[in-house]
């Protein structure tokens, strides 16, 4: 019995966790990041269930639209097991790499961002966004800085604004500018933005004593020297004699001042908020953009005292770091200590007290729960059962007898040769010793022929369970039939098919006209030799010879397209080189009449090019990409006469994989669209159905374990199909 309930509560538990992936800009050690992922990290570690993985994209370092690309491909081979509830990205970069990427990596996952600069909420509407996103905008408030240090410096005469021409330095100079000239005539301010550390530091140190300094950023000065914000912060530190005042709390400790600082702390607070709100059930168009960013007025004791400033006659609202603690605030402690220590001591009392009748009230709430659970588990529709360690059932549901028709007491204690076709049961039994060493889930499929001739298909989603004593139970294994879903990919794979028929037919046409010309011809000359009565048998036997050559051919024409018709009925492996030839057959002639320049290359051997997958429904996938381009150069030949149409094919081979490219030159597809091809029923084409390029995806990634890509590269559409040249397994794949 305890085994059981051990059981259905880590079923339970696992129902009901969580999974939140934070994505960060930058680079783990900048100040900024670590106090947002810190404060996020404080707020979930009081949620068990919640699961925190924290990725950094380092573009302070590193940038580009092709380090952005192969970020996009490295995490979506590193998460593609992972099962995310949320994604909570962190400055600009990670905000704008997630908009670009989203349907790609995350596709109908919820996003709250934070530490965002300069938003602007057209953004997630024109990328359809709207829906998926919500979170909190990073916004530097500097009029009321300029107030605030006019308040406490009433004698001010120069202000000097440092800042850098970073992404973040523009921005914030775009929205100095309006206040500085509102201030101008009241004060002397200088901006730079174009001084190299030495003149920098020079300037600053001979600032007198009615000058104060208002620290923006400096990551890089004119001659391209990079600063840690330490570094630069520190350079300054050193040789100023006046106040310097921020805008972003992780300068505070370090020398400055303060002001009303954009607080990274308070932006990871603020998005861990929501994120709870968006795991408990909230939807996330429901949870308004927080515009108005959480930022705190924040000061430095020691920096108040060494320049004698107090600010409580202008603020009621504030926080000071480093603050001594007084005798009265020592004593306080103690007694509040002492308070609370009396009343944990008076709890432990009473709940000791009333350990007993709580601890029947738990037990009925338990026996309640467990009764609960086996009606649950009994009642779920998906076939459930779990065994030992041996491999024998030790139980199961209902679902699970009335797939196989058979009581329990015919369940409990056979193992899977009694269910399954005997190489099934030595794959799952493999797969049991392995999940059981390693110790972790393993999803996988299997195809059960029942005694009424009908066959099904299921994903098999095992788990490690363990006893109460730690010790390895044995393995829960959940079946998701999955036949109606394989039964309509299939449909729609042949209707994909049907849909090329038009353009087969047509390349059947092209094909069979020379033959058709050339029998014509050779009927014309047997009949001019007989009427003159020049006909021998050597004439009727090469008319023979060479009209069965035309026939011959015309007949495999046919049997390449029946053969392309046929669906593959399992896995093998077959010629790449092969496949290609056989499609060149059917649609070769329309390539040339249309004249376009057909080129293929493999750059590796030929012989050896092998593919483990379905056959034709590969030749479907290179038969759909192909006449695509094809039909996008005759539409541009039509705008352009002079235009030379040219479809590109190249080969290549690495470790388990061949590589495909197809691209052609008839002009990119529009980058808002480029992203959704893929999507099903997607089309541009007026008499489109958009389930070709779907259909490609279903059979390149879900049935042959592959992957396909599409890029623009200038004005050419590049198609990138990559596939195993062996049996994989699902873990080589990722």
């Amino acid at each position: 019995m305890k085994k059981i309930f051990l059981l259905l509560f880590l079923i339970y538990s696992f129902c009901f966790s969580k999974e939140v992936l934070l994505l960060h800009s930058y680079h783990k050690g900048y100040k900024w990041s670590d106090d947002i992922s810190k404060a996020i990290e404080e707020k979930f570690k009081h949620y068990d269930n919640i699961e925190l993985t924290t990725i950094y994209m380092d573009t302070k370092r590193v940038a580009g639209p092709l380090y952005l690309d192969k970020l996009a491909n490295l995490y979506k081979t590193q998460l593609k097991k992972r099962d995310f509830d949320l994604v909570i990205t962190s400055d600009n970069n990670a905000f704008e790499f997630i908009i670009r990427y989203h349907e790609y990596l995350f596709k109908g996952l919820p996003v709250l961002f934070t530490g965002i600069n300069n938003f602007d909420e057209a953004l997630l509407d024109e990328n359809y966004m709207t829906k998926y996103m919500s979170g909190v905008v990073e916004q530097v408030d500097l009029e009321k800085n300029f107030d605030l240090i006019l308040k406490i410096h009433p004698k001010l005469k120069n202000l000097l604004i440092l800042n850098d021409k970073s992404k973040t330095g523009y921005a914030v100079k775009r929205d100095l500018r309006p206040i500085i000239k509102k201030y101008e005539k009241r004060i002397n301010i200088e901006y730079i933005d174009n001084m190299d550390i030495e003149k920098i530091k020079q300037k600053v140190k001979n600032l007198d004593e009615n000058s104060v300094i208002l620290f923006v950023l400096l990551f890089k000065d004119t001659k391209g020297k990079f600063f840690t914000y330490k570094q630069s912060f520190k350079a300054i530190k050193d040789v100023s004699s006046v106040p310097i005042y921020g805008l972003w709390d992780f300068y505070l400790d370090y020398g400055m001042l303060g002001g009303l600082l954009t607080s990274a702390k308070a932006q990871g607070e603020a998005v861990s908020d929501m994120a709870l709100k968006v795991l408990n059930g909230v939807r996330i168009k429901d949870i308004p953009i927080l515009k108005k960013s959480p930022n705190k007025y924040i000061f430095d004791y020691k920096e108040l005292d060494r320049f004698d400033i107090n600010v409580k006659p202008f603020l009621n609202e504030y926080e000071i770091i480093n603050e001594p603690s007084s005798i009265y605030k020592e004593h306080t402690k103690f007694v509040i200590l002492s308070l609370l220590l009396i009343f944990i001591l008076s709890v432990i009392v009473l709940s000791m007290k009333a350990n007993i009748k709580r601890r029947k009230k738990v037990e009925n709430e338990l026996s309640n729960q467990l009764k609960f659970e086996k009606v649950l588990l009994e009642t779920l529709p998906n076939a459930i059962y779990y065994k030992n360690k041996e491999g024998e059932i030790i139980a199961c549901n209902q679902s699970f007898c009335q797939l196989f028709n058979l009581k329990k007491s015919e369940v409990i204690g056979k193992t899977a040769y009694d269910f399954y076709p005997k190489d099934i049961a030595k794959r799952n039994t493999l797969i049991d010793i392995e999940i059981l060493k390693a110790q972790v889930a393993n999803t996988s499929e299997i195809a059960i022929h029942f005694p009424n001739k009908q066959m099904k298909f299921f994903i098999l989603n095992k788990a490690v369970y363990k006893n109460i004593d730690g010790s390895i139970g044995g393995i829960v294994c959940v079946m998701d039939d999955i036949t109606e879903r394989m039964q309509q990919k299939q449909f729609l794979i042949q209707q994909s098919k049907l849909a090329e028929m038009g353009d087969m037919v047509a390349a059947i046409a092209h094909q069979w006209n020379e033959p058709l010309v050339e029998l014509s011809a050779q009927v014309q000359d047997i009949q001019t030799s007989y009427m003159l009565d020049e006909l021998e048998n050597i004439n009727i036997e090469e008319f023979v010879n060479d009209s069965m050559v035309q026939i011959q051919y015309m007949s495999k024409t046919l049997s390449d397209f029946r053969n392309f018709l046929k669906p593959s009925t399992k896995k093998d492996m077959f010629s790449l080189p092969k496949s290609f030839e056989e499609i060149f057959e059917i649609i070769s002639k329309q390539i040339f009449y249309s004249n376009i320049k057909l080129k293929h290359n493999y750059k590796d051997n030929k012989e050896e090019l092998m593919i483990f997958g379905y056959e034709n429904e590969f030749k479907q996938v290179l038969l759909n990409i192909i006449n695509n381009a094809k039909n996008k150069i005759i539409v541009k030949n039509k705008e352009d006469e002079e235009f030379k149409g040219e479809i590109s094919i190249n080969v290549s081979t690495e470790q388990n994989y061949n590589i495909i490219q197809i691209s052609d030159n008839a002009g990119a597809i529009k980058e808002d669209i480029i992203d959704r091809i893929f999507d099903p029923y997607f089309t541009t084409k007026e008499d489109g159905t958009g389930i070709g390029l779907y259909m490609a995806k279903v059979i390149i990634e879900d049935k042959m374990t592959g992957f396909i890509t599409v890029v623009n590269n200038n004005q050419k559409v590049v198609f990138t199909i990559k596939l195993p040249n062996k049996k994989i397994k699902l873990k080589e794949r990722l």
